[in-house]
């Protein structure tokens, strides 16, 4: 089967999106590039009964290379991430994740920037932007989106939900979660009265602290 390892992720990770409460029902899809080849979610089947076959395998171009089901709607926003979005540091994109998580689609119906509520808003970049309402599936969509992710890993798409990339599956996810998890801290707070913000140029001292993160 045509990247066998690669669907088998996306089943994996389309079953935790319902899990952690990303997504409900078909919404939200998610994709895995490997060379000029794309693993993506079906559109409109159900996360939970989604085998390996039923993940389309398409080429850049959008043209299906494997698969019997129609690839999500949302096609164009991934592809044109794999095209033409830059990742900050200079790695290459191996995967996008695309919820319709709670709080974060909350906070994209009133904001036009993610307050810097969190250090961890520099899991994006130095601002989380909310890309302009376009209808899903579109090609206008996928531009304000390339526009809102400039120089950055993420972003919210208004009235909509999220967008998040990285090197592989487990990345794009990882900043998936903390983006929902940034704006429900950032609605809580702002419930109780007015937050206290980081400073933009904290936020830009800890995407450099971060390129040395963890475990390499």
């Amino acid at each position: 089967m045509l990247l066998a390892e690669a669907r088998i992720a996306v089943c994996r990770y389309a079953r935790r999106m319902v899990a952690d409460r990303l997504v409900v029902g078909t919404s939200g899809n998610l994709s895995v590039r490997s060379g000029d080849l794309v693993a993506v979610t079906p559109t409109g089947v159900s996360y939970d009964e989604l085998g390996p076959a039923d993940i389309v395998v398409v080429r850049l171009d959008g043209s299906v290379a494997d698969g019997a089901l129609k690839p999500t709607s949302e096609l164009p926003m991934h592809l044109a991430v794999y095209r033409q979005a830059r990742d900050p540091d200079g790695e290459d994109i191996g995967a996008v994740v695309h919820t319709h998580s709670v709080h974060a689609t909350a906070a994209s119906t009133v904001a036009d920037e993610l307050p810097p509520i969190h250090y961890l808003v520099a899991t994006i970049g130095p601002t989380v932007r909310v890309a302009p309402y376009a209808t899903y599936g579109t090609p206008e969509l996928a531009e304000n989106m390339l526009a809102a992710l400039d120089g950055r890993r993420g972003c919210l798409l208004a009235n909509h939900g999220t967008l998040t990339y990285g090197a592989d599956l487990e990345s794009a996810y990882h900043r998936a979660e903390q983006l929902e998890w940034l704006c429900q801290v950032w609605l809580t707070a702002a419930s109780a009265g007015s937050p206290r913000l980081l400073p933009h140029g904290e936020i830009e001292h800890v995407v450099h602290r971060l390129r040395g993160y963890g475990q390499k």
